[in-house]
């Protein structure tokens, strides 16, 4: 049996002074002292990981899109506003009238400062402005208003897109009891979404028909709508973000009524002997006596059943991306050799929705520990699709007398960023000026806490 978020908060709240009306986070400091400090702690959660570095294969999946400039394994909270701002994928200030730059929708989900411009400017304005022309306002990172009512202890969905979102899966937010509040306070960031181009470039989540991969691919595919064409391949291309939410609303930790809350952010108890849920998001496993002795008898076991899964995904992983890295560059081969449209419309279809499943698979936190069998049978689906794909490609460059396909070299990024024609060099030097003349001197502190690389 799982404790329940309400009586968390209950308990985390005795004593209290009323909740500030503010998105400040630091205002809330003084009314909820244990949970304010516990959530300032995720600044040691410093530890970051270069995953392009880490697989080359990727910056080739991701060709022609910002992800194949930059992507690294995120930070504890108090780092969200610097993360985004120093990260090559949100670019720098557009350069005249023809270069639209980066929507302000990058700051969606990085700051409380966003739900509050999105109220003050209206959604549509919001997202229509550009990343950088609003830097100025972004002074708080992921906190107490992101989760939390202003002037109220209560928790609520503060982005209009969340709401909306949990209607279309029938959890209507204020239907559902304490500790599903508490997962959607979570999911309203740690889920999927794209840009929806009819509306400024909104932040939309794609769950008309549901929540799953297939489901999801089934909106994007009837509205014929994809987020860039693939520079080597041509293929209209998705990209999942990180749909935690969504796996684990369909894992066995759902079904037994864990939610992130409960693995994530444990109970623990002030100097008072008051409850509190602690506000530093981290590892279950780094609290097994609090998060998982519940259910899991021994810390080792779990630990190992976890190791073979991240095992598991990993090899076929690894086989799916290369797998797809071949995919692309035998379309290459076979638009060089003169293919048409309708030779291609097959085979390029099905490189999209492989990559797709791959990505919906890997992108989402920790799917090793929160639904390992979905993430095995997505990418089992993308091995096939894949495969498909190129077995199609064979057959078509028999066709148009192909004898032979170059693929790229893939021995670390910056090798693979330059068989892909990316100029890093460039926008690493623009990046680098851009926070030297304008985000250190005139951005509030939060864009340059802990010096990001």
């Amino acid at each position: 049996m799982y404790r329940s978020l309400a009586l968390f908060l209950s308990a985390g709240l005795l004593g209290c002074s009323p909740a500030p009306d503010s998105v400040d986070n630091a205002d809330w400091q003084a009314p909820y002292p244990a949970q304010y400090d516990s959530w300032l702690s995720t600044e040691t959660d410093t530890e970051q990981q270069d995953e392009l570095a880490r697989r080359p294969a990727m910056v080739v999946l991701w060709a022609g899109s910002s992800f194949a400039k930059s992507y690294n394994t995120p930070r504890g909270h108090r780092f969200a506003v610097a993360d985004v701002t120093h990260t090559l994928r949100t670019g720098v200030p557009p350069s005249g009238p023809d270069d639209k730059g980066y929507s302000a929708s990058c700051w969606t989900c990085k700051t409380p400062d966003a739900p509050r411009l999105m109220a003050e400017m209206g959604e549509q304005a919001f997202a229509a402005s550009q990343f950088t022309s609003l830097g100025m306002e972004m002074s708080n990172t992921v906190g107490c208003a992101d989760c939390h009512k202003p002037g109220s202890e209560a928790l609520q969905l503060a982005r209009p897109h969340a709401r909306h979102a949990m209607e279309k899966i029938h959890l209507p937010f204020d239907q559902q009891d304490g500790a599903m509040q508490g997962a959607q306070t979570c999911g309203q960031c740690h889920v999927t979404y794209y840009f929806q181009p009819e509306a400024n470039n909104k932040v939309n989540i794609p769950w008309i028909f549901g929540s799953t991969a297939d489901e999801i691919e089934r909106y994007y595919d009837t509205r014929r709508f994809y987020e860039w064409l693939h520079p080597i391949s041509r293929t209209p291309m998705l990209k999942a973000r990180h749909p935690d939410f969504e796996t684990w609303s369909r894992s066995p930790h759902a079904k037994a009524g864990a939610t992130c809350i409960d693995c994530h952010m444990p109970q623990r108890e002030d100097g008072n002997g008051h409850a509190y849920t602690d506000h530093n998001v981290g590892q279950a496993l780094d609290n097994f006596e609090l998060t998982c002795a519940g259910c899991h008898d021994s810390k080792g076991a779990l630990s190992a059943t976890l190791a073979q899964n991240k095992a598991r995904i990993e090899a076929a992983r690894d086989s799916v991306e290369t797998l797809l890295v071949q995919a692309h560059y035998d379309a290459k081969a076979a638009w060089d050799a003169g293919a048409e449209w309708a030779q291609m419309d097959s085979p390029l279809m099905d490189i999209r929705h492989a990559q797709w499943r791959w990505d919906f698979a890997v992108a989402s936190h920790g799917i090793h520990a929160h639904n390992p069998e979905e993430g095995l049978a997505l990418l089992a689906v993308a091995q096939r699709q894949a495969t498909m794909a190129r077995a199609k490609l064979a057959l078509l460059h028999q066709q148009l007398g192909v004898t032979e396909v170059t693929y790229p070299d893939l021995s670390s990024k910056a090798a693979a960023q330059e068989a892909v024609g990316m100029d890093m060099a460039r926008f690493e030097t623009e990046k680098a000026a851009f926070i030297r003349d304008v985000v250190a001197p005139k951005w509030p502190a939060a864009a340059m806490r802990g010096a990001p690389h």
